[in-house]
Formats: C-alpha cells, sequence, structure tokens
C-alpha cells in the first residue's frame, strides 16, 4: 500500500466540481430555534447522589408528571453490528426500570437490533423530554432478561398487540405490501379466537433486553448553548459510578 504523504492532491475534475457545488445549495438550512431557559443543574444538585438510577427515576417522574409530552417514555435506542460497525437507531419505548439497568421489549428474532446485539452486546439509548429541556444518555451492555420477566410484561399488552408480535416477522421484508401484514395477522387472530387474551402466550424470541449502564449522562439546555451536562461514569458493571461534569 503506497502511504506517500506527498503525494500531490488529484485535480478537482467538472463532474467532483458539480457536486460539490449541488452542496452549497441545501435542502434545509439552520431551522429556527430557541433559547434553553428554564433550568439549571448544578453541583449542589448532583453532590449527593449516588446512584444515578435514583436521579433518572426522579428525572422520569417529572417528565410524566409536568411535562406536555404524551410519551414521555419514547427514547432513541441505537445498536450496531459487528464487524463492519454500522449503526441503527429506532424509536422504542421504555418499560421497565430496576437497580440494574433499562428495560425494553422487542422481537429478538428477525429484527435489526437483534441481529445488532448478537455480534455486539453495547447499545445506547437516548431520552429527550422538550418541555424540560432536558435529555438523559446511557451507554451500557446488553442482556436478555427472563422467560419470567418476559411474560410479566406481555400480560400487559393489549390483545391486538399480543396477536401482532406473533404475527410480524419485524425487519423483514414484505412482499406482497400492506396485504401480506394484514393476512398475517388474521392468520394468528384466528389462532387465538375464543382465546381469553391473558391466554396468549408470549413468544419464544419476543422480550426484553435490559441496557446496564455504563455511563448515564444528564443534560438540561442552558442559554448560549453552554449547557450543564453530568457525567456517571465507570468502567465495569461491578465498578461504582465517578460523577464528572462535561463542557457543552
Amino acid at each position: 500500500m503506497n502511504l506517500d504523504l506527498k503525494e500531490e492532491p488529484k485535480p478537482v475534475t467538472d463532474a467532483l466540481k458539480s457536486k460539490i457545488e449541488e452542496t452549497s445549495e441545501p435542502l434545509i438550512f439552520a431551522p429556527k430555534t430557541y433559547q434553553y431557559d428554564k433550568a439549571t443543574l448544578t453541583h449542589d444538585d448532583i453532590q449527593s447522589i449516588q446512584d444515578p438510577i435514583e436521579l433518572f427515576h426522579n428525572w422520569f417522574n417529572n417528565a410524566t408528571s409536568t411535562s406536555s409530552d404524551p410519551i414521555p417514555e419514547a427514547t432513541t435506542l441505537s445498536t450496531a453490528s459487528l464487524p463492519s460497525g454500522r449503526v441503527s437507531s429506532r424509536v422504542v419505548l421504555f418499560k421497565e426500570l430496576d437497580h440494574r439497568g433499562f428495560i425494553i421489549y422487542s422481537n429478538f428474532d428477525t429484527s435489526k437490533k437483534s441481529k445488532d446485539v448478537k455480534s455486539n452486546h453495547y447499545a445506547a439509548l437516548n431520552f429527550f423530554w422538550k418541555d424540560l429541556q432536558r435529555q438523559v444518555r446511557v451507554e451500557g451492555i446488553v442482556e436478555f432478561v427472563d422467560r419470567a420477566t418476559n411474560e410479566r410484561y406481555f400480560g400487559t399488552r393489549p390483545r391486538g398487540s399480543k396477536i401482532g408480535a406473533h404475527a410480524s416477522p419485524q425487519s423483514q421484508v414484505l412482499k406482497g405490501d400492506r396485504d401480506q401484514l394484514d393476512n398475517l395477522y388474521k392468520e394468528v387472530e384466528k389462532k387465538y379466537e375464543g382465546v381469553d387474551d391473558s391466554e396468549i402466550d408470549c413468544p419464544k424470541l419476543w422480550g426484553g433486553i435490559r441496557i446496564v449502564p455504563l455511563e448515564i449522562e444528564f443534560w438540561q439546555g442552558r442559554k448560549s448553548r453552554l449547557h450543564d451536562r453530568y457525567s456517571f461514569k465507570r468502567e465495569t458493571i461491578e465498578d461504582k459510578f465517578e460523577c464528572v461534569r462535561l463542557a457543552p
């Protein structure tokens, strides 16, 4: 491989020049925004916190009780596939918090996230509560919850969502447009016809993952984009968290 750093740069061709000029006319440019000015996050607020999960619990309760956001449990889950390192993100619904971590539920048979976590056991969550001008970032290790935990949550789902979990080959290509999905749903619906909601079983390859945090960052929006950021970090899940302040 030639690693000669003195190699002269290649001339800009007419075709490349045309592409460069195209980027000078963006489709969207600098959408109007606003200043964050509702609250602060100070050392006094943080210094007594021993467990960042407890602080998240408080912030989440604030989001559910004072925010106009109809879905405060919405969170962006990011995973990456190895060896490519290609990252994918999607909005999911956060469903459980315990002292070990953050739990979401999904199809872990055919979904893209399933393939990602099988090759790479790291994942990240990002919560953003616009009204409170707050966000929380979580980075950690993925572990699958046990069958009893899956069944406990699955039992709370509406009947249609239970049937949908059985019917949908999540993230797979549908060859018959919407009709194929509707037909799959009807087949499962017929299978459970006359069966009580509580008797619809949880699919074997559907369930929860827990993101056990290695880092939890609390972000409070401030004026002039000089936001308050505190991050609780640890190297392994057996270590204690260390809290540091980050520059915005």
